[in-house]
């Protein structure tokens, strides 16, 4: 005798409901994990491919390859390795490095509280749009670091005027990146909960905000990248400390390999910053559908 299923029990659509979070509630689709002999592969992988770089760089340097590009000026990874322990061996580089990192978080930080918030008001109100965007839509294509005289005009010290340089490259990114994600929401989430009784703050706690995180983080990570571009340019052309200044003294003392390794630290600081974003994004984001998520 076959079994009967016993029916579900009716939901009443007239029920209130108590808690506003638990419509959006669903079971989270975890992310298949990858085996370790994956992980191993792809990272000889990326291991290999720097590898490959360095040897080609240091042949081209050591046989004075000349054709379009000059390789015969370049110093070689070897030169670049020496120079790099011997900055390694000094307090002025770690200070450097710590004064570039400073400015980056400072003024990172500015520009995300800003970009968020100010993108989220463009994205919600309409008022907010017509006041703010055409002066926002006018100060946007002009680059960061033309600013840089009005800073040193507008700050006291070249410190606040990198800081300011630094958090308006990277806050527009995040701007522009928040309110196509708040415009981008599906209207229905926000009708479903007004028809419960929800109000402006419940909107935004339990609808916006959740759902513009993937869009925030998108610029987010664009921002990091803007801003350490504009930081070491600000540094060089303004600053007394900092990896890019370091970097230029370098270079008009001629002394090239030094310059490579100001680069290479510019690089590896930057990557190091933009994975930490990105680090965080996804663990913000878990209740995407996996294929929605960054696979790197």
């Amino acid at each position: 005798m076959t079994a009967v299923e016993a029916p579900a029990p009716a939901v009443d659509a007239t029920e209130p409901v108590d808690d506003l979070g638990q419509l959006a509630a669903a079971p989270a689709r975890r992310r298949p994990r990858t085996s370790p002999a994956v992980r191993v592969r792809r990272w000889a992988v990326r291991l290999a491919s720097v590898a490959v770089a360095l040897g080609i760089w240091q042949l081209l340097t050591d046989r004075d390859v000349v054709l379009w590009l000059r390789f015969n000026r370049l110093p070689g990874p070897v030169e670049v390795f020496d120079a790099f322990r011997v900055q390694l061996g000094t307090s002025l580089y770690y200070q450097d490095l710590a004064q570039s990192v400073v400015r980056i978080l400072s003024g990172f930080a500015i520009a995300s509280v800003l970009g968020v918030g100010v993108g989220v008001l463009l994205g919600r109100s309409r008022w907010a749009a017509d006041v703010l965007q055409p002066l926002l839509e006018i100060t946007r294509p002009i680059p960061a670091i033309a600013l840089v005289p009005v800073a040193i005009l507008l700050f006291p010290t070249n410190e606040q005027g990198i800081v300011f340089i630094t958090a308006t490259a990277a806050f527009f990114p995040i701007l522009v990146s928040t309110r196509h994600a708040v415009r981008a929401l599906p209207s229905v989430w926000e009708d479903a909960l007004l028809t419960m009784g929800a109000n402006r703050r419940q909107l935004l706690s339990s609808v916006v905000l959740p759902g513009i995180v993937p869009g925030i983080f998108g610029g987010l990570s664009v921002g990091m990248g803007v801003a350490w571009i504009c930081v070491i340019s600000a540094e060089m052309i303004s600053g007394d400390f900092g990896l890019g200044y370091r970097t230029w003294q370098a270079y008009t003392i001629v002394d090239y390999p030094h310059v490579l390794v100001g680069m290479l630290s510019i690089g590896a600081i930057g990557w190091i910053t933009s994975g930490c974003v990105e680090l965080v994004g996804r663990r913000l984001t878990r209740w995407l559908p996996s294929e929605q998520r960054s696979k790197s």
